[in-house]
């Protein structure tokens, strides 16, 4: 039995979107069977990220609504043999996917019997389309930006969560910035994890090449030669249990330090 995991973020554009499909990608290039299912009903763009919106023929409502098959939905990666796609509807909104919660969980539970891991990327906030999303997921990932008002609607994610019964849930810190952080323009990583207090999975730099990547349809996990696909390298590996230590980035000295010495206070040694 597979298992499946919820992307979120209490803010909308914190890179939660790319973080699923590179996700996706690195369990992927782990040899990890994977299906990433969009449920941003009504703004799909996994599809787009992933260079297979020109494929996407049926979608998870079609799928819902009996007018397809699941086999019939889901779109191979055009460059990774075991990575999957289930695409949102366009044309509904996330009220549709709300009505029919009971036939979708029970596509996911067909489908953690099919792959290793089903990522689904839910909808940015706590509304409907969150919590739909949330309802079937074993375990949550929590994306956010290092500013105060995406960290304050994590929080509240967070709590959400929690309230639903998913004790497993992770951080992912993305666009860190570090001269930011030094000018004090931007909250540091050890600020980040004493306020929202769950584990930290990874951290991703600002990187422009991941919106290169993006636009060409393609995965920044896959390059070897970019600090943010080597960041969802080592996001993934962690994610499958594998002990990866934090890397000190070039600027940033302290970095692995300071969050090594947060988790030791927290556990009082």
């Amino acid at each position: 039995m597979g298992k499946c995991i919820v992307v979120t973020s209490g803010k909308g554009g914190v890179g939660k979107t790319t973080t699923s499909a590179n996700l996706g990608g690195g369990l992927a290039s782990l040899g990890k069977s994977v299906l990433l299912a969009d449920v941003d009903i009504g703004l799909r763009n996994l599809d787009i990220i992933m260079g297979l919106e020109k494929r996407i023929v049926y979608d998870v409502m079609d799928v819902m609504e009996g007018r397809c098959k699941i086999q019939q939905a889901i779109v191979r990666d055009k460059r990774l043999n075991s990575l999957y796609l289930l695409a949102a509807s366009q044309i509904h909104d996330k009220s549709d996917l709300a009505e029919l919660i009971d036939r979708f969980g029970e596509i996911i539970k067909g489908l953690k019997k099919e792959f290793d891991y089903v990522i689904l990327d839910s909808p940015a906030g706590i509304e409907q389309g969150f919590m739909a999303a949330s309802n079937f997921a074993d375990e949550a990932i929590v994306v956010t930006t290092p500013e105060v008002t995406a960290v304050r609607d994590a929080d509240r994610v967070i709590g959400l969560l929690e309230a639903k019964g998913i004790k497993d849930h992770y951080l992912i810190l993305n666009r860190y910035r570090y001269a930011m952080v030094k000018s004090g323009n931007m909250l540091d990583v050890e600020d980040v994890l004493h306020i929202l207090g769950i584990q930290l999975l990874g951290i991703v730099p600002e990187d422009p090449e991941i919106i290169t990547f993006a636009n060409r349809g393609e995965l920044v996990v896959t390059s070897d030669l970019t600090i943010s696909g080597k960041a969802f390298q080592r996001i993934s590996r962690r994610l499958i249990g594998e002990k990866v230590d934090f890397p000190s980035f070039e600027e940033d000295k302290g970095l692995f330090n300071k969050i090594k010495n947060f988790f030791k206070a927290k556990l009082g040694e």
